[in-house]
């Protein structure tokens, strides 16, 4: 019997899975895969946990949100948001108690999706974020518990407060005393995400399963035939744009090398990285849409510039770098910076809206969280923080609403509140989480 018999002869399952040399990649749900069967409820499919950082604030007199579902007004830093807007929830009031009253920056940072009092000094101390706590119980089912991307350099070093530029530059802490390493080169993250290593980085992900997946177009129906096709267009569009990036990355190691330093040190693109943020940012966002779809991680974080970040807007008309920026942050300028950086993550969750899921979609069943460490950059007041979400989580999360938390007092407003009620949608049932004993109410 020939590979192509043996194959064809065994059961499809809901979920079809290519395999090939050193690759195993889910495929989109298809509704072949359940001919036999009515479609699954929301609840058998996968949740998801992604979160994108800004860094600095925003500009407070143009975030905002009034109204319910599809008459809900977005204000202009979020008018990327439009299409989505009976999917999110804009949420106004949330602090962070232990990041208060700490000095700037680092200290308002340095435990943002944990709760944690964190320590000054040589010795780091925080607490195990929000994000790696979802991965410890969802991330035994994928290849890699979560991915922890940014398209801003991490900083080393301590800022005039005697914190470690560690809180400026991490929000995935995978314990107490060690953050989540960062990945800031897209070529990297990808390859890590489908094992490309050695002689697989000169073959293409698709021609590795290409066998499979001819297998599995004389097993599925016309609808599922296009449904596939386009997922694995898409997912060559996307390894066509790495590709292009691992050359640069290769190119910058070996200017480093004849400069005796590091690439990473470099500025773009010198140092292989994209010199157009937008183009980095898509690229990012675009590779964990395809790690959720393909089932490689249930979990992703994406800063897209950290705090205290010197990151350039050329594009955006705006002179300064966007620390500098956020001092004066009622500016247009920077509420053009924020706008853009909401735009990279209303790309990312349209993606993920765009990717059909039994009778929903990938965002359907995902939390996508956008947050910054500041409300107000040039006060740098942190007692209330800018904060999204997108997506219903299979159902156990209402959307399209404006929350509001500012009047419910200091102990109903906690992030950490929240925290515990996303949590409870993941079956990660915790007594206390940070400095927080009680869910957040109306959530």
């Amino acid at each position: 019997m020939n590979r192509s018999t043996r194959t064809s002869a065994l059961p499809l399952s809901r979920r079809a899975v290519l395999r090939g040399a050193g690759c195993t990649m889910a495929l989109p749900w298809l509704e072949s895969m359940h001919a036999l069967a009515d479609t699954p409820p929301a609840s058998a499919f996968p949740k998801r946990f992604g979160v994108v950082f800004l860094g600095c604030g925003v500009n407070e007199d143009h975030w905002s949100a009034e109204g319910q579902g599809a008459e809900m007004k977005l204000s202009k830093t979020l008018a990327p948001l439009e299409p989505l807007k009976q999917k999110i929830n804009v949420i106004d009031g949330l602090y962070v108690k232990a990041l208060t009253r700490q000095g700037i920056h680092p200290g308002q940072t340095g435990s943002l999706l944990s709760g944690a009092k964190i320590a000054k000094g040589a010795v780091i101390h925080s607490g195990i974020s929000v994000d790696q706590m979802i991965a410890s119980r969802v991330g035994e089912d994928t290849p890699q518990s979560s991915i922890v991307l940014a398209c801003d350099q991490p900083m080393t070093g301590y800022h005039e407060t005697n914190f470690s530029m560690a809180y400026s530059s991490h929000i995935s802490w995978q314990s107490p005393e060690s953050p989540v390493p960062i990945e800031i080169y897209p070529s990297l993250a990808w390859d890590n995400l489908f094992d490309n290593r050695g002689s697989l980085l000169n073959i293409s992900v698709l021609d590795r399963v290409k066998n499979r997946a001819q297998d599995l177009t004389t097993r599925i129906s016309a609808t599922d035939k296009h449904k596939l096709d386009e997922f694995l267009t898409s997912v060559r569009e996307v390894e066509k744009r790495v590709e292009g990036m691992r050359k640069s990355k290769t190119d910058a190691d070996d200017a480093s090398k004849a400069k005796n330093t590091i690439a990473a040190t470099m500025d773009r693109p010198a140092n292989g990285l994209p010199e157009d943020l937008r183009d980095h940012a898509r690229l990012m966002c675009d590779i964990i849409a395809i790690a959720f779809q393909t089932n490689k991680t249930r979990v992703a974080s994406l800063i897209i510039s950290r705090d205290l970040s010197a990151m350039y807007y050329p594009f955006l008309e705006v002179k300064e770098g966007h620390h500098a920026a956020s001092h004066d942050n009622t500016s247009a300028g920077y509420e053009r910076i924020a706008r853009f950086h909401v735009s990279q993550y209303a790309y990312l969750a349209s993606k993920l809206d765009s990717m059909k899921e039994g009778n929903g979609t990938v965002l359907d069943n995902s939390c996508l969280m956008f947050l910054s460490n500041l409300w107000i950059g040039r006060k740098h007041d942190n007692f209330r923080l800018p904060l999204l979400l997108a997506g219903g989580l299979g159902g156990t999360l209402k959307t399209g609403r404006a929350l509001n938390y500012l009047e419910a007092g200091e102990d109903n407003r906690k992030m950490c509140s929240l925290y515990l009620s996303l949590m409870d949608r993941f079956d990660i049932k915790l007594d206390e989480f940070g400095d927080s004993k009680t869910r957040l109410q109306g959530i």
